[in-house]
């Protein structure tokens, strides 16, 4: 592909994409210029030093890291590696996470410890994104919620500390869809303290919606009153759909025409979600996230996803009522998977000293199998063959699940191994993103069709295509709306 002249031929440094708050933008627009530049030869990587999400995702190394840097590295072309993410937030309730460290956990802190431990993890940061910096020309760092918490500024190892340390400068996403967008820009700026303002060296507006003139000479205000100049303001873009960080982004997939109906119970720890991605780009699928007894109907398929506390989501599947629901659908033949987290709650029981410390507690008892909490995790991307089709993922979990029937398993990992429980229409796997693969994906729906007595025409489209397709579609609305020179000359 022809250079476009925006570019220059010897582009090399970093720059950092903050955001006014979370949700901004700041993760779709690193991921866009990640395909944009890498598209055009340019060896850059993502790099964001904390993450919070529940959403994460297994490097080829083993490595634990969140699911928007593996997007964001799969845009750049490269497989992920810990040092993109080198600390991981993983919420185990409002006031404590599961800290993970360079890919590993390192125990559960509350608020305040971790914002006391904060200092520690400084120099690792410092040192992933050094050893990232020397394998790639440019490196795009994203920072987190906003760079202007005055109460956090002292130990920050995520914003603009971190900019500052690397010597780069950073621009700012603000949203404008909820208003506010200028004093929200303004205020970032004009909160921080001088040598944290002055790297700060532009604006992006981000979703806009309806006519931009009538913006009318207000990023011209903005920067006679700060000294930023806008960018760029990015119009919104519609259907854009991408691995997702955030529960809250969940957005259910539904048509009139479409003939399987899929529930998947929304849990409170609701934690790798986009299992369920694939599922939602079938043209004839109807994906539902459901959070009451009422909304369940009658699905073809129900699905209990991953949850970073098992035993505290049982307990909430109990009180809400759909528990019961769960059993009387499978009493009925419908079919029911569920992923890890999901998969644990099938069983019998489940014994937790490591992560709720709730001890012993009764599983939903349809599926034949237990399982019991271990400190160290297992992390791991997987292959396999399913419904006589290969599969890939990944696995994250403390909880061991184990058979009461060796032959229960319905995945084969080779050399004799399953994985795994089914008994009639119920199964249950560790294994996250196994539907992205498009051949199992196509069977298991089939099968799921016949359950159903339904028709059903699988798509054609195979889902990586549709990924790719999605990446390049955001870089080329980046490039229509953003001025890339300037953006490639703070590039330092």
């Amino acid at each position: 592909m022809t250079r476009p002249p925006w570019l220059d031929q010897s582009v090399q440094g970093k720059l950092m994409v903050c955001g006014t708050t979370s949700n901004a933008g700041k993760t779709t627009l690193v991921a866009g210029l990640c395909r944009l530049l890498s598209r055009h030869g340019v060896r850059v990587a993502p790099f964001k030093a904390q993450n919070m999400a529940l959403n994460s995702a297994v490097t080829v190394n083993g490595d634990e890291i969140g699911r928007a840097q593996y997007l964001q590295a799969y845009a750049a072309g490269l497989d992920a590696d810990v040092t993109m993410n080198p600390v991981l937030l993983k919420p185990t309730g409002e006031r404590s996470s599961q800290v993970v460290v360079m890919g590993k956990p390192i125990g559960v802190m509350s608020a305040v410890e971790y914002h006391n431990h904060k200092p520690e993890l400084f120099d690792v940061v410092i040192e992933a994104l050094e050893t990232l910096s020397s394998d790639h020309d440019v490196i795009l760092l994203e920072g987190a919620g906003s760079p202007a918490e005055l109460n956090l500024l002292q130990h920050d190892i995520v914003n603009l500390r971190v900019a500052n340390r690397a010597e780069c400068n950073a621009v700012v996403v603000g949203d404008i869809d909820p208003g506010g967008v200028f004093a929200s820009l303004y205020g970032t700026v004009k909160v921080l303290p001088d040598e944290l303002a002055q790297i700060i060296k532009g604006f992006v507006i981000n979703k806009l919606r309806g006519d931009p003139a009538l913006l009318l000479d207000g990023t011209d205000q903005l920067e006679a009153l700060c000294g930023v100049p806008t960018l760029g303001v990015v119009p919104m873009l519609a259907g854009l759909e991408l691995d997702a960080e955030d529960s809250l982004n969940l957005v259910s997939s539904t048509g009139l025409n479409r003939s399987l109906d899929i529930a998947v119970i929304h849990l409170p720890r609701l934690s790798n979600f986009t299992d369920v991605d694939p599922l939602r780009a079938e043209p004839d699928v109807s994906v539902r996230f459901i959070s009451s007894a009422s909304e369940l109907q009658s699905p073809d398929l129900i699905i209990i996803p991953g949850t970073k506390s098992t035993v505290e989501d049982l307990d909430w599947i109990r009180k809400s009522g759909l528990a019961e629901c769960v059993e009387h659908a499978a009493q009925r033949g419908t079919p029911i998977l569920g992923i890890c987290g999901g998969y644990q709650m099938l069983g019998s029981t489940i014994d937790d000293t490591v992560e709720t410390k709730t001890g012993r507690a009764e599983g939903l008892g349809l599926l034949d199998c237990s399982t019991v909490f271990s400190a160290d995790k297992v992390l791991a991307q997987t292959t396999g063959i399913a419904f006589d089709a290969p599969i890939t993922g990944f696995q994250i979990h403390h909880g061991r699940v184990r058979s009461t029937d060796d032959s229960s398993g319905w995945i084969d990992l080779g050399s004799g191994r399953l994985e795994g429980t089914r008994k009639d229409n119920v199964f249950g796997t560790t294994i996250h993103g196994l539907f992205e693969a498009d051949e199992f994906r196509r069977r298991f729906l089939t099968y799921i069709a016949e359950q159903a007595q339904k028709p059903f025409t699988a798509g054609t489209v195979p889902f990586s295509s549709r990924r790719d397709s999605q990446l390049d579609r955001l870089a080329d609305h980046l490039e229509e709306h953003i001025d890339m020179a300037k953006i490639v000359d703070l590039i330092i």
